[in-house]
């Protein structure tokens, strides 16, 4: 590990005792037998200032599937990209990847596709054709449209972030997971962050589990006002499959990354404060703060809140439904993961936070509420202040 860490979060302006009581209310769930194991960290000021994992044997920490966490990430490297001006969010998508036009989609424009707005949702891509470009190439080809381009949102799990790294490899003359790695990682010191990992590299990556039962329908509209989360191809069991090595190995942009908690809390530090400069001002500040999707989530009904590659908080008070818990300033933004992994960083009070569970809860309920309750307790760990 090379990250920086702090001997005490008093160190970094944290709260001690705020800080011990989250990290005794994710060991609880473990200690509890709800999940097999999980870990979290809590940075600020460029500096971890605690890093702790639960259930799993002593020795180096491990790492876990981050699932769609791994987007913030690949967000960051394509960022990197606009700043350097070698592409322009407002191209049409096809203007770059000519196999991509067919079936309506030469309207769609790079944008859209990193808000979710391009209309090809569920847009089928798997092996062994996301073996090799030339697989997924011609997979583009086939992909149809949903609806008009840029007129409604609806989540793309996977294939919009094919479409990103296709982009990444067109423009940067290298494969799309040695981008994300040189441009991103390796500066950063995320020494645990991997985006296509070797099998013979996998030993330390947590083992998937599912665990639970499925909340039944009153508990969902108790808890989120629906009485049915509507089936998605994001099943526990495509979950499972996202963790096996040969998957791993092939390096999912839009799911596929693993890293330890203290890895993507040093990340969010990075998009914070950028003092190594990896990214042109401009467009890192219209990753982290310019809200340019505020359509309705077909699911929830909730605006999208959604910048160019990331989630903000929103002012609307439901900041717990996108992930970050109920204290954090509107401003907060990250992204989160299937499984409940959580990351994200808050200009307001300078603290980033992440944590990493390898437990699949099929109680999408106590999910939310681990999530609500673990992002809320760290969005409070600023020194000096009222507890929100």
């Amino acid at each position: 590990m090379t990250f920086d860490l702090a001997e005490r979060p008093e160190d970094v302006g944290l709260d001690g005792a705020r800080v011990a009581a989250l990290v005794e209310r994710a060991r609880r769930e473990v200690d509890a037998g709800l999940l097999p194991s999980c870990q979290l960290a809590i940075a600020r000021e460029g500096r971890i200032a605690a890093f702790e994992t639960f259930g799993h044997p002593t020795g180096a920490p491990p790492r876990y599937v981050l699932f769609s966490a791994t987007k913030g990430v690949v967000a960051g490297a394509f960022t990197i990209l606009v700043g350097e001006g070698r592409v322009d969010p407002d191209q049409r998508v096809a203007e770059i990847v000519p196999e991509f036009a067919t079936n309506g989609k030469d309207a769609v424009t790079v944008e859209q596709v990193l808000l979710h707005t391009a209309g090809f949702p569920l847009a089928p891509l798997g092996p062994p054709e996301w073996d090799t470009r030339e697989g997924r190439l011609a997979v583009f080809e086939r992909w149809r449209l949903n609806w008009e381009p840029g007129t409604a949102f609806e989540y793309h799990p996977l294939s919009a972030h094919w479409v990103l790294a296709e982009i990444i490899e067109r423009l940067s003359g290298i494969d799309f997971r040695r981008f994300v790695h040189e441009r991103v990682a390796a500066p950063l010191g995320m020494s645990g962050f991997r985006l296509g990992l070797p099998a013979d590299d996998q030993g330390d990556v947590a083992h998937l589990q599912i665990v639970g039962e499925a909340a039944t329908p009153a508990e969902l509209e108790a808890a989120l006002g629906v009485s049915e989360v509507p089936a998605t191809e994001i099943t526990p069991q495509a979950l499972l499959l996202l963790g096996t090595p040969e998957v791993l190995t092939v390096g999912l942009p839009g799911g596929g990354g693993v890293a330890t908690a203290a890895d993507m809390a040093v990340y969010y530090q990075a998009l914070l404060h950028d003092t190594g400069g990896l990214w042109e001002p401009h467009a890192l500040a219209e990753l982290t703060g310019v809200v340019r999707n505020e359509l309705p989530d077909p699911v929830f009904g909730i605006p999208a809140m959604r910048t160019r590659g990331l989630m903000t908080a929103g002012t609307d008070g439901l900041s717990h439904m996108r992930g970050f818990g109920r204290t954090v300033s509107p401003r907060a933004f990250g992204h989160d993961g299937a499984g409940g992994q959580i990351a994200w960083a808050d200009p307001d009070t300078g603290i980033s936070f992440c944590y990493l569970t390898n437990g699949l809860d099929q109680n999408v309920v106590r999910e939310a509420r681990r999530t609500t309750a673990l992002a809320s307790l760290a969005g409070n760990c600023l020194a000096g202040v009222p507890t929100r």
